[in-house]
């Protein structure tokens, strides 16, 4: 099998192959190395690495192989993590010039999880400045293109990991999510990304550890290898208030399906958020071509409220608390939209605050009352095809003109309001031949029943070429596109 051959099959295959000992951990590491060489000069979604001491675990691991160890569940499993998360002895930056030459010496509690359970954690994943974006650029390693088209934009926050997914430049990555991070730039690179009910996945990052608005989570090709990642990840844990007694039998093991039991609602802008007029009639399309495996599949919507103004408020705490100090400090050492998420936060009022909270709480209950009738949910992640990566946000759709930059996101924020678990799946391409993919809302809790239905579905939808995972043209991808650095201001010093 060559090295080709090698990184396009499943992270579930693979770990079934190491453990029988059909390959090697350390083949498989040199392929995936082998493959980022090749690939990522043309989309710069791999930030910072150290394959030296990758290929000494990937020995250690080859050894635990032979000597018949008990071998984790991710055991030599090369895996990517986004720049946000602590990796002890890795360079982390969060794509900021103040963090360019950290290396943390100790991992953050998921990563820790995900290395306990074996993976090799062989590199970062490129983000916007600390996350704040849905386009992966920033001042020190630059901007990621999408691999279909390396003009545009793969999506953030969790744009890195989502284009080497796409990319076979390793079989599974982490990612993050609060307006979206996990499942905008899944959508727009084809894979799968998943935002679990808050707690399911402890985090011990936000200083707002009551806040179900951030989470971490997995990233994957398909829903079986994201799930493999999401077993490692799952518990709880004494940093997290709102970390839950998940197992991961309970994610490995899905129940088996049948799509024709299920009620189905659908809606494009979930009755409030701006979805572009060309984009429409993709999603509608889609629709028609999944509707058939249903029990019923209606379109309907939780009423909105005033989500958009309550996202607003409760986003800008984690603002307010995380960056005053900077920004008073010397405001110009963080990025635009940094210093907006912090302005907007910095203006408003406890009165703000208390109507916020309440209006978050009844958004809960609407989509919980709403999961009453119907056991699925779907709808647009994004509202748009792709745009240039140029472009730090879009801040108009069909003539409407935004005053934030990320309101042309409220597809996506209107479901982590809902604080109700969803799941990005890869649906074929959309209007101008790049990924499309809709996001499943489940009901709050109930992982295990929305992973089971989104594996069903997705093998329902792979017959399909309308509906099946696009793959990018990797003879394309062979050209480096220098412009995704240009950006560059302030590189890591070595």
């Amino acid at each position: 099998m060559t090295a080709n051959d090698l990184v396009k099959l499943s992270a579930v295959e693979l770990r079934r192959r190491i453990g029988a000992k059909q390959i090697s951990p350390v083949e498989l590491l040199d392929a995936c190395i082998a493959q980022i060489e090749a690939v990522n000069p043309a989309v710069n979604a791999i930030c910072a690495t150290d394959f030296d001491r990758a290929r000494d675990q990937a020995k250690r691991d080859e050894q635990a192989v032979m000597d018949g160890e008990e071998l984790g569940l991710l055991h030599g499993l090369p895996c990517g993590v986004k720049d946000l998360d602590a990796t002890g002895g890795l360079r982390t930056t969060l794509g900021s010039p103040l963090h360019k030459d950290d290396v943390p010496t100790e991992d953050s509690f998921m990563v820790s999880q995900v290395r306990g359970a074996g993976a090799n954690l062989f590199c970062k994943t490129n983000t916007p400045e600390f996350g704040a974006g849905s386009n992966t650029r920033n001042p020190v390693w630059g901007a990621t293109g999408n691999p279909f088209d390396a003009t545009k934009t793969a999506g953030g926050s969790s744009g890195g990991s989502a284009a080497a997914l796409a990319c076979d430049m390793m079989p599974i990555a982490t990612g993050s999510d609060t307006g979206g991070s996990l499942r905008n730039p899944a959508a727009w690179c084809g894979v799968v990304g998943y935002r679990a009910t808050p707690g399911v996945v402890p985090n011990d990052k936000p200083a707002f550890g009551w806040s179900p608005l951030s989470v971490v989570g997995a990233m994957g090709r398909t829903v079986e290898d994201m799930c493999l990642l999401l077993s490692s990840q799952v518990g709880a844990a004494s940093a997290d208030p709102l970390s839950r007694g998940l197992f991961p039998e309970d994610v490995l093991n899905l129940a088996q399906v049948d799509l024709g039991s299920l009620r189905v609602a659908f809606s494009a802008d979930q009755g409030f958020a701006p979805v572009e007029d060309s984009y429409r009639p993709v999603f509608e399309r889609k629709i028609a071509a999944i509707r058939g495996f249903f029990r019923s599949c209606d379109e309907a919507t939780p009423e909105p409220g005033g989500l958009d103004r309550a996202f607003d408020v409760i986003r800008g705490l984690g603002y307010a608390q995380r960056y005053k100090a900077q920004y008073e400090a010397d405001k110009m050492k963080l990025g635009p939209n940094v210093r907006a998420n912090y302005e907007l936060a910095a203006s408003m009022s406890l009165a703000d605050v208390a109507w916020a909270h309440g209006e978050h709480t009844a958004h809960y209950r609407r989509y919980a009352k709403f999961l009453e009738e119907f056991d699925l949910f779907i709808t647009l992640i994004t509202p748009m095809s792709p745009f240039p990566w140029e472009t730090l946000a879009p801040m108009e759709m069909n003539g409407q003109k935004f005053d934030k930059y990320y309101t042309w996101m409220g597809t996506a924020y209107g479901v982590t309001m809902s604080a109700h678990p969803a799941i990005a799946l890869p649906c074929g391409v959309d209007q101008n031949g790049m990924p499309f993919g809709f996001q499943m809302v489940g009901r709050y809790g109930m992982d295990e029943e929305l992973l089971a239905a989104a594996h069903a579905l997705e093998q329902a939808m792979a017959a399909n070429p309308e509906t099946a995972r696009a793959v990018p043209d990797f003879a394309k991808l062979r050209e480096p596109v220098p412009a995704l650095k240009s950006i560059v201001t302030d590189p890591p010093s070595d």
